[in-house]
């Protein structure tokens, strides 16, 4: 087995900083200016054949359009195309030429603006939670368990340690 070798050739912490001012695109006045011209540079894009046949496919794979949507907007800003807020201003009206695209190829799509189930939002911690009573053995779930009551200074009851280290102090 060979030994990894360290990769010289990557850049440097803080190289994106070093170009001069204006020198990316998104640095440059934009090209569309008006949310009207960024709805139409996109909506003229995707009734293309190729981009509808692409875009249909995409669908299929159960991508949300929301994120198909949001990627093409932003993508649009890191080229220069438009500013991000007329981006963002135009994504409703992409996601609702998206579901037309779909609707008329007849397939399935996920939209991305549906409600997800209660169990898909619950959270990293609550999941945690769960799992660490269940190790515990605690048969009620933290959604089901009693409130617990503030802590106060009386409620705490910590063991004293002696202070270590080289700048420590003691209580007198």
């Amino acid at each position: 087995m060979e030994a990894k070798s360290p990769k010289f050739d990557a850049p440097i912490p803080g190289m994106s900083m070093t170009h001069e001012l204006g020198a990316r695109p998104w640095q440059q006045p934009p090209q569309l200016k008006t949310v009207e011209e960024v709805i139409d540079h996109y909506t003229t894009k995707m009734m293309s054949d190729e981009f509808s046949d692409k875009l249909i496919d995409i669908m299929d794979m159960g991508i949300p359009l929301t994120t198909i949507a949001n990627t093409m907007q932003m993508s649009g800003v890191m080229e220069g195309k438009h500013t991000i807020d007329s981006g963002l201003l135009s994504l409703p009206v992409l996601i609702e030429t998206m579901m037309l695209i779909g609707d008329s190829a007849e397939i399935k799509y996920t939209s991305g603006l549906e409600d997800a189930p209660k169990k898909d939002r619950e959270t990293l911690v609550h999941r945690s939670m769960e799992k660490y009573n269940r190790e515990k053995g605690n048969s009620k779930s933290l959604l089901e368990s009693e409130p617990s009551q503030p802590m106060t200074e009386e409620a705490v009851d910590l063991p004293s340690e002696e202070p270590k280290g080289l700048m420590a102090r003691r209580e007198a």
